[in-house]
């Protein structure tokens, strides 16, 4: 009986009975900033117990709006939000670099957003290292100190020159040491590669071009080559060391313009990123280099220069088989906002509903997470009454192979008056759980995210007000490669 009960589960979970507004696999993700205490923390100095609590609202209120993932910032200036031995804690953190508060941010947000049902991807900056040298933050540990000849100053900013080997062998074995020691779904870097060109300023790259040129003589192919180099190096260094965690990069939402490349976009960005980031994103897609990528397309739909349309559909179709998901300014949002149409939320809301009609893309990415928590329900309600009215699972990504998990053992519906106690056991290869919820006798459809009660990292759950005479539940398995087990049913204690 209870084998029979299993493959009838199966059938129900491998069938989808109808179509439905909202897909069960869609990336919803927001980044949470650290540099200048954009998000957290909300300012240097807190106290730990300050510093925690700010954290668990912040990850509250993005799941209150059903996201699924938090992009957090570790590394903003070639410094720590988590146990480094090769660089100090962020000043941002405690106010004094190399003074790492009493906990581990990074371990607490993998933790903490675990048992919220989201995947926490590590975003780095592979170069900057000060953004104001005016001010004299830089612990006495640092690199800089050591190696002086590997950085540069740009403007009112330090930088590692990227034109060195040095600099991205160092890079590299940071990105190691965080994907060794922390259970994380990707590493993502954003669109800060070489930095945002400074009129009448030349980058001061000569003497690294004059030592390490390689084959090149045109500096501009010179330093699209040298991120090319950190790029895969980067990705050599997780697959040695995991190959099951993704990388993912967010570029600037213009690759180019059509004017300089018949293969560029149809748009009149004043930056790009070829030509001024020197970031040749569309070689490391066609070369396997990243997962995923997420262009920041920032501005609204019908734009005159950049419009939010034509390049969602741009980067559609240049896709190259890694998963694409859109960056969304949600930032921008106000009541008295410039362009009209970013006044309120329904820019974000139709921006969601456009890009889930192009089959390419994988879901979104919102900046930041602090226009959620600032905005409460004028941006909530319109996110959860329409297209993130239910919970869902983030998407497989295409060049990860998969690691298939195990159902769960053991899941026991235990009451507890008008509530209820879900537990189970682990299966082989179990990283999360997704619990769901059907009408007593009348198990239908686990492709319908309608039907997803929970997604969590723990191995219990308690139900309020669980109405265990009408609902019955179910739960499945997630891997670290957010495969599916087969779902079984939870039985009565």
């Amino acid at each position: 009986m209870k084998s029979l009960k299993i493959i009838i589960l199966i059938l129900l979970f491998q069938t989808k009975l109808f179509s439905q507004e909202s897909p069960k696999r869609e990336m919803r993700a927001a980044w949470i900033s650290t540099v200048d205490n954009i998000d957290w923390p909300s300012k240097p100095g807190l106290s730990d117990k300050q510093m925690k609590s700010e954290m668990i609202m912040i990850l509250d209120n993005l799941r209150s709006n059903n996201l699924n993932t938090v992009i957090f910032q570790i590394r903003p200036t070639a410094d720590a939000y988590y146990k480094s031995t090769k660089e100090p804690a962020s000043h941002w953190i405690t106010g004094t670099q190399g003074v790492a508060p009493g906990f581990d941010p990074l371990q607490m947000m993998i933790d903490e957003a675990g048992k919220r049902g989201m995947n926490v991807h590590v975003w780095l900056n592979p170069y900057r290292v000060q953004k104001d040298t005016v001010k004299e933050v830089l612990a006495k540990t640092h690199l800089y100190f050591k190696k002086p000849e590997l950085f540069l100053t740009y403007g009112k900013s330090r930088y590692f020159n990227p034109g060195y080997k040095e600099t991205r062998d160092f890079v590299a074995s940071v990105v190691g040491e965080i994907v060794r020691n922390y259970d994380i779904q990707a590493v993502h870097m954003d669109d800060y590669f070489y930095p945002y060109k400074i009129e009448g300023q030349e980058f001061p790259d000569e003497k690294a071009f004059a030592k390490e040129p390689r084959q090149f003589k045109d500096k501009g192919d010179w330093r699209r080559d040298n991120v090319d180099l950190i790029i895969k190096q980067i990705r050599d260094t997780i697959i040695a060391n995991k190959p099951e965690v993704e990388f993912g990069i967010s570029p600037f939402g213009v690759w180019r313009n059509i004017a300089k490349d018949s293969d560029g976009s149809n748009t009149t960005a004043g930056a790009t990123n070829y030509d001024d980031l020197y970031a040749n994103i569309l070689k490391w897609q066609k070369e396997n280099w990243i997962d995923y990528v997420t262009p920041q397309i920032y501005w609204h739909i019908g734009f005159d220069r950049a419009n939010f349309e034509v390049l969602a559909k741009w980067w559609a179709a240049h896709k190259y088989g890694t998963n694409v998901y859109v960056g969304h300014g949600d930032y921008k949002i106000s009541n008295t906002a410039k362009e009209p149409e970013w006044r309120s939320p329904d820019q974000i809301v139709k921006q969601i509903e456009m890009i889930r009609k192009i089959p390419q893309i994988d879901g979104s990415m919102h900046f930041t997470a602090n226009s959620f928590f600032k905005k409460g329900d004028t941006l909530r309600n319109p996110l959860t009454q329409k297209p993130y009215k239910y919970i869902a699972l983030t998407p497989e990504a295409n060049r990860i192979t998969r690691i298939k998990p195990q159902p769960p053992t053991n899941a026991v519906f235990a009451k507890k008056g008008n509530n209820a106690s879900l537990t189970w056991k682990a299966g082989i290869n179990d990283k999360k759980y997704v619990i769901y919820k059907f009408p007593k006798g009348k198990i239908t459809d686990f492709s319908n995210p309608a039907n997803i009660y929970y997604v969590t990292t723990a191995t219990k759950l308690e139900v309020p007000n669980a109405d265990f005479e009408h609902y019955i539940y179910a739960i499945s398995a997630l891997s670290q490669t957010q495969t599916e087990s087969a779902p079984i049913e939870f039985t009565t204690k």
